[in-house]
């Protein structure tokens, strides 16, 4: 699949918001390492909108007629885009109400049922991006529960990052904080190496005869039925090569979480380091993304001799 760049900003600026925002929330309600701050909790909270917000926006510039997005909420019972977009509008109040009454300073039973509000439609959303993806059956490297998975995971490992930061510069950065990061990135990074050893096992993708369905002989392609490149030989005819394949997962691993692992084991506490863990994992889940939709192969490529 031919890689976009709006849609590989979307999933990791709304994933890391999504995280970020259920972590947040989470902690409070839990109160980790002796709670937040009801400044931290706002401060925190507007970072993790300003993320989603921009990830949303961000989606719609791969549609070709944006102004129609809103059709999107229509096939709710059908589509898990339908139910990722109205499930991310209805964790708005949730979200929006946590932070006022985080502002006004109130606590007890109403600021934790909208944290928890907030917490498990951040989940489900995150669920459904995932969903979006491994639903589609023509795209076999997509069609894994391995997908949604990874999206939760990777979601919460960079909000980790980002929730670990500003609790740093902000002189909260408890060390439940760090071992919270250190969790999501051991999680994060071993289902990125099972997805990818899923990857390479005999009988991921489609041929010609199981695309058709046919078993008992042969399916050749006699003719492509076109001499020019056309949008779907464009779209879903991204050839990578193997090395650049190979070499791109080498960087998710070192840049997304090895990286991010020595800087945290070295000086944790220290603005700057935390800040560098989080920029750099941004960089590495950007590669990983990248590299999720270069390598999936749509089966319509079989139709044009792809």
């Amino acid at each position: 699949m031919k890689p976009s760049l709006s849609v590989i900003f979307f999933t990791v600026s709304s994933g890391a918001g999504f995280g970020l925002m259920a972590l947040l929330a989470l902690a409070d309600v839990l109160q980790w390492g002796g709670g937040l701050s009801d400044g931290a909790i706002v401060g925190v909270g507007l970072i993790a909108l300003v993320l989603v917000t921009a990830g949303l926006l961000s989606s719609m510039l791969h549609l070709a007629n944006p102004k129609n997005a809103w059709r999107s909420f229509s096939r709710f019972k059908s589509s898990w885009l339908s139910r990722e977009g109205v499930f991310a509008v209805a964790f708005y109040p949730f979200a929006l109400g946590y932070l006022l009454l985080a502002y006004l300073g109130v606590a007890g039973a109403p600021r934790a049922i909208a944290g928890v509000g907030t917490i498990a439609l951040a989940w489900i959303t995150l669920y459904c991006t995932g969903m979006i993806y491994a639903s589609l059956k023509p795209i076999p490297q997509w069609h894994t529960p391995l997908v949604p998975i990874a999206y939760f995971v990777l979601g919460h490992y960079s909000g980790a990052l980002l929730l670990f930061a500003v609790l740093v510069y902000g002189g909260q950065g408890a060390p439940v904080y760090l071992y919270s990061v250190l969790t999501w990135l051991a999680l994060a990074a071993a289902v990125k190496a099972i997805y990818y050893a899923w990857m390479r096992r005999p009988g991921v993708g489609a041929t010609i005869n199981t695309a058709t369905g046919i078993s008992r002989a042969r399916v050749r392609l006699l003719d492509v039925g076109h001499s020019h490149g056309t949008f779907l030989t464009n779209e879903f005819g991204f050839i990578l090569a193997r090395k650049h394949a190979v070499l791109g997962k080498v960087l998710v691993f070192v840049v997304g979480f090895v990286v991010p692992l020595g800087a945290l084991l070295l000086a944790p506490q220290i603005v700057v380091t935390a800040l560098f863990a989080a920029v750099a994992a941004t960089v590495g889940l950007i590669v990983e993304r990248w590299f999720f939709f270069a390598e999936a192969r749509h089966v319509v490529r079989l139709y044009h001799g792809l």
